[in-house]
């Protein structure tokens, strides 16, 4: 079963906005699942951009719909999915789109449309009291390596193990949650997890010190997308209308800054779209 936690991001579907003095009515006809709300997948065991404190969505999603609800006029309702099942999710309407740290790939890009949102990165971790300290990919042949189920960091690894380790290949291991691969390194069943370099960062002071990064920069830089189910043009259209203004407001750099992430450029969204992954 879903755990819904909602955002009141507007009690009225018909609020309004003023612009220059005139009055708008905004999404009072946006067509969702259910009228006046929009729902949205995300896995929320992934902080710092998402999870559950005291019974609230928070992180970097969270306030992202925080901001962009108002410009719609909706409320805003988080259905707890683990990451591997968001986009079936999508597809079986069991919600209108995904904020999750969805990253762009042209794969997923056949099955979602995508909204760019930000762009950050991986690193590596290993235990604080372990000599193995790995800064590339390539020094992973022959271990252990624990990551998110589906991430999309996964096939580069697994590209990387092809293409540089021979016969002594990178033994890539996947859990459901970046906990779980995290408590798997502490428990010293894998030797080293590959994650979001804000993930790692947070899972390193959730450990009390006992993690450690050892890469210096960030690896297999992507982009994060909003993700809309392919053909639900309209909804799209109107999301991305919402968030065209928001996205370069102070309001958004504050977020940005908050995650350490940044805006990606065109340029980096088109080749996320188009290379091979």
């Amino acid at each position: 079963m879903h755990m819904k936690i909602a955002i009141k991001a507007a009690i009225a579907a018909a609020a309004l906005i003023t612009f220059g003095g005139a009055a708008t009515v905004v999404a009072q006809d946006l067509k969702t699942i259910t009228p006046g709300m929009i729902s949205v997948g995300s896995d929320q065991v992934y902080p710092p951009y998402d999870y559950i404190e005291d019974g609230v969505t928070k992180g970097f999603d969270a306030d992202v719909m925080a901001a962009l609800g108002p410009k719609l006029g909706v409320e805003v309702t988080f259905m707890d999915t683990r990451f591997a099942s968001l986009i079936p999710g999508l597809q079986a309407n069991q919600f209108d789109m995904i904020a999750s740290a969805l990253y762009v790939t042209p794969a997923r890009a056949q099955v979602v449309d995508y909204i760019a949102y930000a762009k950050t990165g991986g690193s590596l971790m290993v235990r604080s009291d372990d000599t193995f300290a790995p800064k590339t990919p390539e020094e992973l042949c022959g271990k252990r390596v624990a990551n998110l189920k589906g991430a999309a960091w996964v096939p580069e690894l697994q590209k990387v193990s092809a293409e540089a380790c021979g016969s002594n290949p990178i033994d890539v291991r996947e859990f459901a949650t970046s906990a779980e691969a995290a408590q798997a390194l502490l428990a010293c069943g894998a030797d080293v997890v590959f994650d979001d370099a804000g993930v790692a960062k947070a899972a390193v002071v959730a450990s009390g010190e006992r993690l450690k990064i050892t890469s210096t920069e960030i690896l297999f830089p992507v982009v994060m997308g909003l993700a809309v189910k392919k053909g639900n043009d309209e909804f799209l259209a109107r999301l991305k209308e919402a968030f065209e203004p928001l996205k370069t407001s102070e309001e958004y750099k504050v977020i940005l800054a908050k995650y350490n992430l940044a805006l990606p450029t065109d340029a980096e969204v088109a080749a996320a779209l188009t290379e091979s992954k």
